[in-house]
Parts: structure tokens; sequence; C-alpha cells
């Protein structure tokens, strides 16, 4: 265990976390919402310290980013725990269990076995990195030293000196926004109480310096809103840029939402033209139901050529070259890859 970082101490050998949005009052003995941080005699403790429970390598697209550094490697890694409950998880046997697993791998090591693996950067993903903060935090400070990049896929709620401590070395971070942000849908199927610091996270990254991908899952009968699908693509436009790359996602069954269908390419292809018809310049749409759907690509906002290929979550082909567009020359927004020394 190792004591946690962004907690008060209260009365009673009580504490707050204020780690994440949920503000959890932790009395002596017991764990916060996101069951791996444990408040012991009044200090609070993270119970997955250096207990990694997936390690995988990946390419960046599965992340999913797609203007940043496309074509490179990420080691992936998680522990357990999450600060949400989302009946549709696609993990959930590691984000919603009460079980602390994993097996001890120090910080120094993880960036070791990227570094080994020819891997360009690190990615915190699979469940919240918000809830294992203090080992993403000391994993991502010895990855910048050596030269690698550091990205969250993230739901967006943590707190705000979370987000600016890890801010100072993180490089990018995929906001997974879900349902886009219905209120009723995350009540009901995220027990996410309001929305609206998920969208202050998404301006606080964005103003902090730090890449910023946008992923929204649309769930047919719950989550599909396409009122709010515009709503969300407006406040994008205005308060971070049109230049913010937005996925809308396709739903496949899983763990509490068996019973729901997949989502519609013809769904997710109206999602995609209210998006851009908002202003948005980079806009896609993925379902694992068709891989090859071209609005996985991305084309040049100005004059339309196809700039990068992909087929699932694998880049294909990519012309785009100093962040230009090929054909006509238009600047791309992009972060480009290049190779480490």
């Amino acid at each position: 265990m190792k004591e946690a970082m962004f907690y008060r101490k209260l009365e009673d050998k009580k504490v707050q976390c204020y780690l994440c949005e949920r503000n959890c009052v932790i009395p002596d003995g017991k764990v916060g919402f996101c069951k791996v941080r444990k408040n012991q005699n009044g200090k609070l403790y993270s119970l997955v310290y250096e207990k990694l429970q997936s390690l995988q390598i990946d390419p960046v697209e599965k992340k999913p980013f797609f203007h940043f550094h496309p074509g490179s490697q990420v080691l992936s890694l998680s522990t357990v725990g999450c600060n949400f409950r989302c009946k549709f998880c696609c993990n959930p046997n590691i984000s919603q269990t009460e079980k602390i697993v994993g097996k001890k791998v120090l910080p120094k090591e993880v960036v070791r076995i990227a570094a080994e693996n020819n891997c360009q950067g690190i990615a915190y993903t699979y469940t919240e990195p918000t809830v294992f903060f203090e080992y993403a935090y000391d994993i991502a400070k010895l990855a910048k030293k050596e030269g690698l990049y550091n990205v969250f896929v993230t739901n967006g709620y943590a707190g705000e000196e979370a987000i600016d401590k890890i801010s100072k070395y993180l490089d990018a971070a995929v906001v997974d926004v879900k349902g886009s942000l219905d209120q009723k849908f995350l009540r009901d199927y995220c027990s996410v109480p309001d929305g609206k610091p998920i969208l202050e996270a998404m301006k606080r990254y964005f103003d902090n310096g730090v890449h910023v991908e946008i992923t929204d899952l649309i769930i047919p009968k719950i989550g599909d809103d396409l009122k709010k699908v515009e709503e969300l693509a407006r406040w994008i436009k205005d308060n971070l840029s049109e230049n913010v790359p937005i996925q809308f996602i396709g739903f496949f069954p899983s763990y509490q939402c068996l019973n729901l269908p997949y989502t519609a390419v013809e769904t997710l292809k109206k999602c995609r033209n209210i998006a851009k018809k908002a202003g948005l310049k980079y806009v896609y749409a993925y379902t694992s139901q068709d891989p090859g759907n071209p609005m996985n690509n991305t084309y040049c906002p100005k004059c339309g050529e196809l700039l990068i290929a992909r087929y699932g979550c694998s880049m294909v082909d990519n012309k785009i070259k100093d962040q230009k567009c090929f054909s006509c020359k238009e600047k791309i927004s992009i972060v480009e890859y290049s190779h480490r020394c």
C-alpha cells in the first residue's frame, strides 16, 4: 500500500478523498466508491499501488487515438478498480471487482518493459487511471525521463488538483464519454449524478496543454439521443476547438446490458453528420461489426482527400507529412509520430 494523494483528515478518523469528483467521505476501516482507496486509522491509502492487473502492447489507435502519434505502439496497463458503475462495462472483471489482485511491478520495471519492447509510450487504460493515480504518476514521471509519452484513457471524472498534477507528465488523453452525457442515462447506467465535471475535465486537460481526443459511446434505446450528440459537438467546438477529434463508438452487448442490440451503422453515421454540421473537422465512427467502414478514416477537412486509412484499430496507410495534406497542403491537426533514438 501507499499513502494516497488528494485527501484531507476529518473528525473521528474519517477522511475525505478529493481525487475524483465523488469526494467520498470514508470512515475508518472502509473504502471509497472506487473500492481501491482505504482509510486505515485516519490515513487514506491506495490498495493498488504497484499491483499490476493488465499489461499488453497495443497500437495507439486501439485506445483510440487517431491524431496522436499514429502508427506508434504503447504499453497498456491497469490495476483493478473504477469510480463509475457502468452497467454496460466491457471490463467488469477488473473494473467492478471487490478483490484487490495484481502482480507487484515497480514503476521503473514498467518503463523498462516499455523500452525493451520498442514501445513509444505508455497508456493508462482498461479501467479508470484516476483510481490508480499514485502508481500512474510515478510511472509517468520515469517514462518522461526515458523519452516515452504518457496517455490516459479516462472517463473524465478526476478532480481539478489531480488533473493539474498529472498534466505535467501527460501528453494526451482520450475522454470516454458515455451516451453523449445524457443526464438520466449517466445516473441510471453509470451511477454518475452529473456530467458537468466531465466537461470541465476536458477543458482543464485541454487548457493545460494536454492533447485531447473524445469518444462517445452510443447505446441503442438508452444512450442514443441525437439532440445530446449535437449539444456535445457544439460544446466541444465552442469550449475546446473545432480541431478536437471525436469518435462515435458503436455499442456491443456486454455485462448487464446483454439484452440491448449492437449500435446500427446508420445511427453512427447520423451522429457523425451531426458533429460535422456542428463545425467539428475530425469526426469518426467505429463499430466492431464493420471494422473497415470508411468513417474510421481521416480525410482532409479542406479537399476531402483520404489521409489516414484504418482497418479496425490499426493504421493501414498515412499520407500526412509535416502535419499537412499531401494534396492541398492544408494544415492537419495531428501530433505526428517520430522514432525514438
